[in-house]
């Protein structure tokens, strides 16, 4: 058990863990990992550790830095490729927001830095353009009072041209230049309609306004801002009735002009529906096969192919294109549902994996307390026994978490190597004694087996002769007796050899006998290869 002196596990895998930015970190005793105050920020907890979750809560915190790395490089490519660096404004300042409010963990101060940079540059591009801006604001109202009517209008609508071509600077400060621009503008029109009243009365004046609506509305014509541009016509329509008639010849021209910019964009506006119509359809059908697909695959238990093609699917997805609102949810909703009861399933099966393989260790470290206590047994044939049944145990059980599978088969292995190398050199011992008695008693026997047949070849050389004896007897008084005694003498010879081999074959047997039952035997080993993980 850990002592309270000590410090807590997760303490002690924090003060080795190493990473980028960890300087912006603390983790306190409690479990609660707080990122430090860094640029205008207060310091905040962003998770709790605790020995179980260290592992997982510290991906989860770098997979978020990755993300906010990931964002700020994609802003990064859009950065470099856009001209009007100004309108990224807004999307450097959501980034900045949400690199100070994500619980990430990584060198936030880096990122940081780089949206800083581009706030500067902003902060400079700004100030550049709006002196522009200034300049055409302070020319233009030096033409306020200009008589120079046609090259005066002229002059304002380049003006606005050219303020249109330039992008905005903040906005408080374009709306602003924009007002005294547009109060230029209309002070200099006022003035010029007050003049052609004087000059010619009411139809010039008309005439000039329904010109510049005209312009507006053949400005419009080529739009693609839909709903914008729609409100602007109907805007210009409204302008267009409040005006009166011009001179006749004049105000059908006009009128010409104007109705033909308002078809040309409403034609644009309804083809463009028809094929927005159009691609949601095909794009409908599109996504409904993958829909089909991820439900398919929602219940599959091939983990890494279906991981993998959730991924490629969720790419062509993303391809596709958009649908209708109320038919896009309802798909983007199926298919999420699908998706997250697979990788939920999908995590639960690996975590019930997890507590098995942690059982499975558990049953192999007691396997291999045994195994440590048998390495020095001298019972050899009982130690055999119940090490080859630890082995066939082992295998039985299963895998363990691969951190600690090499390192527990090792001590295993050499716990059993251990005893069998032991007793391998007691019964190489044993065997050399037993051979040496061999030895001894195979040339004690090799003496008496040779004396044995020494024996039965002279009881044989006697058989021969007193066989030529029994032949030759010479015809007499006592040839019936010498016969009689050879026949015994024969008989009597025959025995004996029989006797002496039997016994011959009795000594070579016990010889062989004595030579096997002097060699030692030994409990085979069951060896074994590391079992499959």
């Amino acid at each position: 058990m850990t002592q309270q002196s000590e410090k807590p596990d997760f303490l002690l895998w924090w003060n080795e863990l190493s990473f980028p930015g960890k300087e912006l970190f603390n983790l306190m005793e409690s479990g609660q990992l707080l990122l430090l105050a860094f640029a205008g920020n207060n310091e905040r907890a962003i998770a709790i550790i605790n020995q179980d979750n260290a592992s997982s809560v510290f991906k989860t915190l770098s997979d978020k830095f990755s993300d906010l790395e990931n964002k700020l490089n994609e802003l990064m490519q859009e950065w470099n490729a856009s001209e009007d660096k100004i309108k990224l404004a807004g999307k450097i300042e959501r980034l900045k927001d949400l690199i100070l409010q994500t619980n990430a963990v990584g060198p936030l101060d880096a990122l940081l830095k780089q949206v800083q940079e581009w706030e500067a540059t902003i902060k400079t591009l700004s100030k550049d353009l709006y002196q522009s801006k200034l300049e055409i604001v302070e020319q233009a109202e030096k033409l306020v009072d200009s008589e120079n009517w046609k090259e005066t209008t002229q002059a304002f609508r380049d003006f606005i041209e050219k303020w249109k071509a330039m992008g905005n600077v903040l906005r408080s400060k374009n709306d602003a230049l924009w007002t005294r621009l547009e109060d230029a503008r209309s002070k200099f029109h006022e003035r010029k309609r007050t003049h052609q009243e004087q000059q010619e009365q009411v139809l010039m004046q008309n005439l000039d306004m329904k010109m510049e609506l005209v312009e507006k509305a053949e400005a419009l014509a080529n739009s693609t801002k839909w709903k914008e541009t729609a409100e602007a016509y109907k805007a210009l329509m409204e302008q267009w009735k409040t005006i009166g008639r011009t001179v006749h010849d004049k105000n059908e021209e006009l009128w010409n002009r104007f109705i033909a910019a308002k078809n040309t964009f409403f034609e644009s506006k309804k083809e463009h529906s028809e094929r927005i119509h159009k691609e949601q359809d095909e794009n409908f059908v599109q996504k409904s096969a993958l829909l089909e697909k991820a439900e398919q695959m929602k219940d599959s238990t091939e983990w890494a192919a279906t991981t993998q093609a959730y991924a490629e699917l969720m790419e062509q997805w993303k391809s596709i294109g958009r649908l209708a609102a109320e038919k896009g949810d309802e798909l983007w909703n199926r298919l999420n549902e699908a998706k997250d009861h697979f990788f939920n399933t999908k995590r639960a099966h690996f975590e019930t994996m997890r507590a098995s393989l942690e059982e499975n260790l558990v049953k192999k470290r007691e396997l291999l307390q045994r195994a440590e206590r048998l390495k020095n047994a001298t019972t050899w044939r009982e130690a055999t026994i119940e090490l080859n049944e630890l082995m066939d145990e082992w295998k039985k059980i299963g895998s363990v978490p691969r951190e600690h599978s090499d390192k527990i088969w090792e001590a295993f292995i050499n716990a059993r190597r251990s005893f069998f190398d032991r007793k391998d050199a007691y019964f190489e011992d044993r065997k050399k004694q037993a051979e040496k008695q061999v030895q001894v008693r195979s040339s004690q026997a090799l003496g008496f087996i040779k004396k044995l047949e020494d024996e039965i070849k002279e009881e044989e050389e006697k058989l021969v002769d007193f066989r030529n004896g029994l032949e030759n007897i010479t015809p007499g008084r006592k040839a019936e007796e010498l016969r009689q005694h050879l026949t015994n003498l024969i008989a009597e010879g025959e025995i004996i050899i029989k006797r002496k081999q039997e016994k011959l074959e009795q000594v070579k047997k016990e010889a062989i006998e004595m030579e096997a039952k002097a060699r030692p035997k030994k409990q085979e080993e069951k060896t074994e290869e590391k079992p499959a993980e």
